[in-house]
C-alpha cells in the first residue's frame, strides 16, 4: 500500500476550491445579468404574461347634411371577444357560450379564424351584441375564461335606405385591404369604410385607435384594469359636413315610384354641389354594423334588382333624347344652325337615308321645324339631318372633348366611366375599314347607338346649360380651403345668346312639348325628356330639368328603368324642383308619379303627350347597328 502524500491532497483541495469559485462566479454573473442588466426585459415578460392589451376603437366622425342634420352617427354598442388563448381552449369556450349568444357553427369558425390571423389580439365573437346577450354573459363571467365585453361606439344611420348609396356603410377590414398602403395601419378586426362617403373619406372619419391593459389570472380570466396611466386614449375621427339637403333627399325617396328601379341627382348648377343623390332600390346600411348576416347578404347579391348598385354613378344607359341638347350645342358652337334654322327635309314620320328608313317617334310627322321647335317636340328627323350636317368626326370630337367617355370626378367611389366612340377608327375596328357609313351619325344624333352615359354625366351636361356653359365637377363634400373641385376646365364654348336659345327650347319642352304633362302653374321649368331603348324589356325613361330658367338654382336629373316613356318621369323632377324652391303649387302636390305596369300590353300615354322615342320596330330599321355599304 502506497504512502499518502499530503501535497497531493492539497493539490486536489485547491482544484476543488477553484472549481467551486468558478461555478460561484458564473452564478453571480448570471444573477447579475438577469437581475440587474436584464431587469427591464424580464419585467416586461412578466407584465406581458399578466397584462393583456385591449384595442379601444375610435369613434368615427359624424356625417352631417348642409343644414347640420345627422346622416351617420355613433351610438353606444357592445362587443363580445375572447382574450388570446390556445385554439382548443377558444373552441371550448365558444361552444360553451354558443347557445347564450346565439352563435352558429359559421360564427364559431369566423371567431377562430380571427384568432388565427391575429393570435395576440382579442378574437371578436360578436360585433354588435344585444344587451340581453351581454347581460346573460356577464352573469356567467366566472365560468367563461377570457371573456371580454366592451362598450364601443356603434355606427348608426338614422335614415337607412334613404341615404344608403350616398353614405355607404362600414365593415371589418380584410387582409387584402390591409395589403394596400391606405389601410396598412388598421389592425385586423378594425372597422373601415366599405362604400359611399364612408369609404371615400375613411381617412378623415376613422380616427386613431387607443389601447388599454387588463390584468388576467393564470387561467386567463380578467381580474382588473391596469393603471389608467398605462392606457392610450383613442383619437376620434373628424366630422364630415356635406352639401346634401336631407329634407330634399327624403322628399325624393317618398315620391319615387314604388317598386321601381332608378336614380335621381340634384345639383346646384353654379357650384357643382350635390344637393341630393338617391338610388332605388336601396338597402339597410345598419345591417352591416357588427357584421352582416349571411341570409341578408345573399338576398342583396342574388336579387335581380341589384340593390347594392348605385344607379346614379354605376349604371350606364343610352341617353335617348336628352342627348339632343348636346347635339344642338355642338351645332350651335360650330355655326351650323341658329335658333330658327330648319332642315332641308321636313318631318313626315321618318327619313330615307341610303337603303335604310329611319323613323321618327311620331309616324304622323312634325313638318318643317326650327331648332327650338325640334327640341320641344323631340323630332328625330330634324336631328337625323343635324347629325349628318355635323358629321361623324365632329360628333365624336366634341363628345370626347366634353368628357362623355370618362368620369365626372364626383367624390364617391366606384363611378363608372361613360362610353362613347373615341373616333372614326373605333368603327374601323368594330366593323372593318370602309364597311360602315356616315349613317352612324343618325343614331348618335338621337342618343342611341354606341353611346351609354351615367346619370351623373348627363346631369353635368345640363349643369353647364343651366349656368355659364362651364363644367363644374359635382361634389358632396366641399373641397378644403384653397383646393378646387376640379383642376380641369371644360366649356361648351357657347355664347350667352346661344345658351339662352337652348334654355328657351327646353322651356318649350315643358310648356308645350313632350313634358307638358309635368308643367307647373306657378313655376317655369326648363328640361328635356328622353327614352332609352332597352333590349331586355320596356324602355327606360329620362328627364333632366332646371329652374328658374332665367337664373337656375337647381338642376335635377332622373332615370327610371322600365318607365317606357320619358314623359312619365318628368313629374318626379318637377315636384323635386318645386319642393326645393319652396313653391307651394297645388298642381305639383297633386301630380302623381305613377308609372305604367311592366306587364301592360301597351304603354299608357299621358293626355296630349307624345312618346319621346323611336317606336318598337325591327332592329334593322332603327339601328342599333349602323348600315354597311
Amino acid at each position: 500500500m502506497s504512502a499518502f502524500h499530503p501535497h497531493l491532497l492539497d493539490r486536489r483541495l485547491g482544484l476543488a476550491r477553484g472549481v467551486v469559485w468558478v461555478v460561484v462566479g458564473i452564478l453571480i454573473l448570471s444573477f447579475f445579468r438577469v437581475q440587474i442588466l436584464g431587469h427591464g426585459k424580464y419585467q416586461l415578460q412578466s407584465e406581458t404574461n399578466r397584462l393583456r392589451p385591449i384595442p379601444l376603437p375610435a369613434p368615427r366622425g359624424v356625417i352631417y347634411d348642409r343644414n347640420g342634420r345627422v346622416l351617420a352617427e355613433n351610438v353606444p354598442g357592445y362587443t363580445v371577444s375572447l382574450l388570446p388563448a390556445p385554439e382548443a381552449n377558444l373552441r371550448s369556450t365558444l361552444a360553451r357560450i354558443a347557445s347564450i349568444a346565439n352563435i352558429d357553427s359559421a360564427g364559431i369558425e369566423r371567431a377562430l379564424q380571427r384568432a388565427r390571423r391575429a393570435p395576440y389580439q382579442p378574437a371578436l365573437v360578436l360585433g354588435d351584441a344585444p344587451f340581453t346577450v351581454v347581460s346573460a354573459l356577464e352573469e356567467r363571467r366566472v365560468a367563461i375564461p377570457g371573456l371580454l365585453i366592451q362598450a364601443e361606439p356603434k355606427r348608426f344611420y338614422p335614415d337607412t335606405a334613404v341615404v344608403a348609396h350616398l353614405i355607404g356603410y362600414v365593415g371589418e377590414v380584410t387582409e387584402a385591404e390591409r395589403a394596400s398602403s391606405r389601410f396598412a395601419a388598421v389592425r385586423l378586426g378594425g372597422l373601415v369604410g366599405k362604400y359611399g362617403l364612408e369609404l371615400e373619406y375613411d381617412d378623415t372619419l376613422r380616427g386613431s385607435e387607443g389601447l388599454r391593459f387588463v390584468e388576467v389570472s393564470a387561467k386567463g380570466q380578467m381580474v382588473r384594469d391596469a393603471e389608467a396611466a398605462a392606457n392610450l386614449n383613442p383619437v376620434p375621427g373628424k366630422d364630415l359636413h356635406t352639401t346634401i339637403d336631407l329634407d330634399l333627399q327624403r322628399f325624393i325617396s317618398r315620391i319615387f315610384p314604388g317598386g321601381k328601379r332608378g336614380a335621381v341627382i340634384a345639383l346646384n348648377p353654379n357650384t357643382g354641389e350635390v344637393l341630393a343623390l338617391y338610388s332605388a332600390p336601396g338597402f339597410d346600411p345598419n345591417a352591416f354594423v357588427g357584421g352582416i348576416s349571411a341570409p341578408y347578404w345573399r338576398s342583396l347579391n342574388e336579387s335581380a334588382a341589384h340593390p347594392l348598385l348605385d344607379r346614379a354613378i354605376q349604371a350606364r344607359y343610352p341617353p335617348g333624347s336628352t342627348w339632343k341638347l348636346a347635339v344642338a350645342a355642338m351645332a350651335l358652337k360650330r355655326g351650323i344652325v341658329g335658333p330658327r334654322s330648319k332642315m332641308p327635309i321636313p318631318c313626315r314620320g321618318g327619313l330615307q337615308y341610303g337603303n335604310r328608313y329611319f323613323r321618327c317617334w311620331d309616324a304622323r310627322g312634325h313638318g318643317a321645324l326650327t331648332l327650338t321647335e325640334a327640341i320641344a317636340q323631340s323630332c328625330d328627323v330634324y336631328f337625323y339631318q343635324l347629325g349628318i350636317k355635323l358629321g361623324v368626326s365632329s360628333l365624336l370630337e366634341d363628345a370626347n372633348a366634353w368628357g362623355f367617355r370618362g368620369r365626372t370626378g364626383i367624390d364617391l367611389p366606384g363611378e363608372l366611366p361613360s362610353e362613347f366612340p373615341t373616333g372614326p377608327e373605333y368603327y374601323d375596328r368594330i366593323y372593318g375599314p370602309r364597311r360602315w357609313t356616315s349613317a352612324v351619325a343618325l343614331n348618335l344624333a338621337i342618343g342611341q347607338g354606341e353611346n351609354a352615359q351615367t346619370l351623373v354625366q348627363m346631369v353635368r351636361l345640363y349643369q353647364q346649360l343651366a349656368s355659364d356653359g362651364n363644367m363644374r365637377t359635382p361634389f358632396v363634400v366641399r373641397p378644403a380651403a384653397g383646393g378646387a373641385a376640379s383642376a380641369e376646365h371644360v366649356s361648351l364654348d357657347l355664347s350667352a345668346e346661344q345658351l339662352a336659345t337652348l334654355r328657351r327650347a327646353m322651356i318649350a319642352v315643358v310648356e308645350q312639348g313632350t313634358a307638358r304633362g309635368s308643367r307647373l302653374a306657378s313655376l317655369s321649368i326648363a328640361g328635356k325628356t328622353g327614352t332609352a331603348q332597352n333590349p331586355h324589356g320596356p324602355n327606360h325613361g329620362w328627364f333632366i330639368g332646371f329652374a328658374p330658367p332665367d337664373k337656375p338654382e337647381i338642376v335635377v336629373g332622373a332615370i327610371v328603368e322600365f318607365a317606357r316613356e320619358g314623359p312619365y318621369v318628368a313629374p318626379l323632377v318637377s315636384r323635386t324642383i318645386a319642393h326645393y324652391l319652396g313653391i307651394d303649387d297645388r298642381s305639383a302636390a297633386a301630380m302623381r308619379v305613377v308609372l305604367p305596369s311592366d306587364s301592360a300590353p301597351q304603354p299608357f300615354q299621358l293626355p296630349g303627350t307624345p312618346q319621346d322615342t323611336l317606336p318598337a320596330t325591327p332592329a334593322d330599321s332603327v339601328l342599333p347597328r349602323p348600315p354597311t355599304r
